[in-house]
């Protein structure tokens, strides 16, 4: 699974840019967290070749990034959690969940 790491505020512009034409999914990580490691191995080991035709994967690091973590709270008007997946479409959050409501077969849901 090829993750594109989040690292820098601007890059929500870009998400925002790039989801006009394929959603993107941000998966916010802490590192620390059991919860978190276990949704993100939820999502990886549910992640199929051919779904990087259909949703562009962005990983942000908590612990190393909590500002971009805040920004993304209020850019999407959305409660900070962790772990967090949201789906990005059209500039806008149209899915967001944490801690054990992250399924990946709701996520597929939502990019179709």
């Amino acid at each position: 699974m090829n993750w594109t790491p989040l690292q820098d505020i601007s890059q929500l512009q870009a998400i925002d840019a790039s989801s006009e034409k394929k959603p993107c999914l941000l998966f916010k990580h802490s590192t620390r967290c059991s919860i978190s490691n276990m949704a993100l191995n939820r999502i990886e080991s549910n992640w199929k070749e051919a779904d990087a035709e259909k949703v562009t994967f962005y990983y942000l690091d908590l612990l190393a990034h909590r500002n971009i973590s805040n920004e993304i709270a209020a850019h999407y008007v959305i409660e900070h959690q962790s772990p967090q997946v949201l789906v990005i479409s059209n500039g806008k959050c149209v899915y967001h969940a944490s801690h054990s409501e992250i399924r990946y077969n709701d996520i597929l849901q939502t990019i179709k």
